[in-house]
């Protein structure tokens, strides 16, 4: 019977979870936000991710502090964001932080780079009709 494993598992896989969900409140309070932003693309939560875009707005010079979190993601990360900013852009609430964190990438991101990450065709279909 494997059935006390699984549940040791997914107990395991809960605590580690909730650990990061601490970390990542820690690493906002702490303000250090190019770890949170890390942390909130591994954990796959694109809401979480905007949260951390917009506290990087709020503070003096955000777009400047942006700029250098955004471009010291590593490329799979930077995907990852594109396809979050794909929903943000459709909300009006959240088309700033979506315009802003694409602006940054339009910039410090070469055209070729940019075809090369994946799901860049829909993404751009996608990101037409609202921008």
């Amino acid at each position: 019977d494997v059935t006390e494993m699984e549940e040791k598992e997914a107990q395991a896989k809960q605590e580690e979870q909730i650990m990061k969900e601490q970390e990542l409140s820690n690493l906002l309070h702490e303000k250090r936000y190019l770890k949170a932003l890390g942390l909130a693309i591994s954990l796959d939560r694109p809401h979480t991710v905007l949260m951390v875009v917009k506290a990087i707005l709020k503070e003096p010079d955000g777009r400047r502090h942006l700029e250098e979190n955004l471009v010291r993601l590593r490329k799979d990360q930077k995907e990852a964001v594109l396809a979050f900013l794909v929903t943000w852009n459709t909300n009006s609430r959240n088309c700033h932080e979506a315009q802003a964190v694409m602006e940054t990438l339009l910039r410090h991101e070469a055209p070729d780079s940019l075809l090369q990450f994946s799901g860049i065709k829909s993404a751009v279909e996608s990101l037409l009709p609202y921008t």
